[in-house]
């Protein structure tokens, strides 16, 4: 597996915890305002260089910026205009030796919690999600509609994914339910999943995010789960938790349902070895949030617990 780690793309306290954990791979996200050109290869540069010269060699776009995959999810009016865009992101990524992009056809609404407060460990506390606290939507969306809204994304883009080399990594929809309100979802059980992935278009470079604690939430076995997507698991979310679909809640990596050991164990034997980063870390104590799930001291105890991990499978230990 390759270490690698989230970045936003502006250099934050996250950034130097990650580096000064051993991480030299990053996942990066793109900045998010009017003065980037996601079809312009020097704006992309810039960007990338400043990781460079932090000793970080970005290997994955996380997440498709929203701008474009917004529009593309919701099948309105700009659609094809961001889709073009999509597809001029692949030669500059293909230049910058960025391989993988992650995406999610969640729409309208992207990953939910509920709740960010939730103690665990130590007086650290955890993201969660509760249905009874479920808040309201005014968007509407279909299953049949999201189905065709990713069809129609998918036959478009995967010509030029196949011409640059650009895999493209389908993330589960998180929470993994039915429905948000009147926001239908899709991407909610492997079945779904291998839908997506090989029964709308059969392409190499077409495949899934092994968000691991998602597929857990879903009710599914990951222990055929893993085995059964291992030609199509461009990526990996090493990530913990505890409940079901009702309700979850995130948890230290070595404090939840999943056996994160046996799992890394798992992935070695079915010989996937692609990017892998910790997901939805504690905040600590005493730490002022920014994005919970995603601040920076959490990463101290995930990247180390991850990376021994690691070490100790490569080496059979």
């Amino acid at each position: 597996m390759l270490l690698t780690d989230y970045f936003r793309s502006e250099r934050d306290y996250a950034w130097d915890i990650s580096r000064q954990c051993g991480v030299r791979h990053g996942v990066i996200r793109l900045p998010e305002d009017d003065k980037f050109d996601l079809t312009d290869h020097e704006n992309w540069k810039t960007v990338y260089d400043k990781f460079i010269d932090f000793g970080i060699k970005p290997v994955v776009i996380e997440p498709m910026p929203n701008c474009v995959h917004d529009h593309i999810k919701a099948g309105d009016e700009k659609r094809d205009e961001c889709i073009e865009k999509v597809i001029k992101m692949f030669p500059i990524m293909q230049k910058l030796d960025i391989g993988t992009i992650c995406f999610n056809f969640m729409a309208y609404i992207g990953w939910l919690r509920t709740s960010s407060d939730i103690p665990e460990r130590g007086g650290a506390v955890v993201t969660g999600f509760d249905e009874k606290d479920m808040p309201q939507v005014d968007a509407s969306i279909s299953s049949d509609k999201l189905w065709e809204n990713y069809t129609y994304f998918i036959k478009a883009v995967i010509p030029y994914a196949e011409k640059y080399g650009i895999r493209l990594a389908l993330h589960p929809d998180d929470p993994p339910r039915k429905n948000i309100g009147n926001v239908e979802r899709i991407l909610i059980s492997a079945d779904n999943i291998e839908k997506a992935v090989r029964g709308i278009v059969k392409s190499d470079m077409l495949g899934v995010t092994m968000c691991q604690a998602n597929f857990y939430i879903m009710g599914e076995d990951l222990y055929k789960v893993i085995p059964r997507f291992a030609d199509k698991i461009f990526f990996v979310h090493f990530r913990n938790t505890i409940g079901n679909i009702s309700k979850f809640r995130e948890t230290f990596h070595d404090n939840g349902s999943l056996e994160m050991a046996r799992l890394m164990k798992l992935y070695k034997k079915c010989g996937i070895d692609v990017p892998i980063r910790v997901d939805h870390v504690p905040t600590m104590l005493g730490e002022k949030s920014n994005v919970a799930g995603y601040d920076a001291l959490g990463r101290l105890f995930a990247i180390g617990y991850l990376k021994g991990i690691i070490d100790c499978c490569e080496q059979e230990l």
